[in-house]
């Protein structure tokens, strides 16, 4: 009896610790689903791929013409939320005419002014019968604040270009066929990614584009800043904990570009190495593409001095190109 008394107490016991850990494996399993799902993956939706497939809003445009400017309100995360964007605009005499989008380089925002980086140009482009929109940027000028997640706020310089490239029709002076892309620098890395995303056939010139791989795009540069780059190395610490850096380098989808392209370079440019842009031009051509590269011998990183050379040569790119 004592030994059928034992057998059933531990059997009794066996089937209560069974239960309890089937009870500890189900809310371990719910509490896991739980963090995953409050673990949101926020930038899975600035992947070139995803925004290849996005459905971008258009911009809802409002224009200064008096004070060359205009305001840009869309939403940078694709999400019904709505930021503004500031910016340049430049308009011909011309009743209706071929728009050029301006995208600019990196600029410290203490010094930056609407215009830095594109307004010498875009005067060319406005006297030769061009209207130029130049964006400022989320963060920059007169444009709502950035977002705090440093390669958020990167992605949607992306954002910003697609938005406005979207609402073109509201603009009655344009003429309805041509759009053109003028970049410098670390623009012309957006540009590049804009044409990557949209696999559209916008004529785009690129003055010393930044074409390396991300996130080597930003690494280069970190001695420049004031911590020499320990933020950004922190932060992308992070980034590449959860994400593939490959889904949002420019390098990896030259393949989806489809626009004819004009690559200018300085040999004397210390911001962007010559060797950069050698190797674009060389993977353009491989990949057929229409494209033309331009080396100054001794001019600096804003093509000086060749600077009307590079400006003529732009002109002539797009005369070239227009419908």
């Amino acid at each position: 009896m004592q030994t059928l008394r034992n057998v059933i107490i531990l059997s009794a016991i066996t089937t209560a610790i069974g239960f309890l850990a089937a009870v500890f494996v189900v809310n371990f399993t719910k509490t896991k689903t739980v963090v995953e799902k409050q673990k949101e993956r926020v930038l899975d939706k600035y992947s070139i791929e995803s925004l290849s497939k996005a459905t971008v809003t258009p911009a809802k445009l409002t224009f200064d013409k008096g004070n060359l400017s205009f305001t840009m309100e869309f939403s940078p995360g694709l999400d019904g939320q709505t930021k503004k964007v500031s910016g340049q605009a430049m308009f011909p005499s011309e009743a209706k005419a071929p728009i050029v989008l301006m995208i600019r380089g990196y600029v410290d925002k203490e010094i930056y002014k609407s215009g830095i980086g594109t307004n010498h140009a875009a005067e060319v482009f406005v006297k030769n019968g061009y209207i130029t929109l130049a964006p400022d940027f989320l963060g920059y000028s007169q444009s709502d604040t950035e977002s705090e997640n440093l390669f958020e706020s990167r992605f949607q310089t992306y954002t910003t270009v697609l938005s406005l490239l979207a609402d073109l029709d509201q603009i009655s002076e344009w003429d309805g066929k041509n759009v053109f892309i003028w970049a410098h620098s670390n623009g012309g890395q957006i540009a590049l990614t804009t044409l990557e995303i949209t696999s559209k056939k916008y004529p785009t010139t690129l003055w010393a584009p930044v074409s390396v791989p991300f996130p080597f795009s930003i690494l280069y540069y970190q001695n420049e800043l004031p911590d020499y780059g320990r933020y950004i190395r922190r932060e992308l610490a992070k980034f590449e904990t959860d994400y593939d850096s490959d889904l949002y380098s420019v390098h990896k989808y030259y393949d989806k570009i489809k626009a004819p392209i004009q690559i200018h370079q300085g040999t004397a440019d210390k911001s962007v190495p010559v060797e950069w842009s050698d190797s674009l031009s060389n993977k353009l051509k491989g990949l057929n593409l229409d494209s033309n590269y331009y080396l100054y011998p001794g001019s600096d990183h804003n093509m000086v001095p060749a600077w009307d050379t590079a400006i003529a040569r732009d002109l002539l790119f797009f005369e070239k190109n227009l419908n």
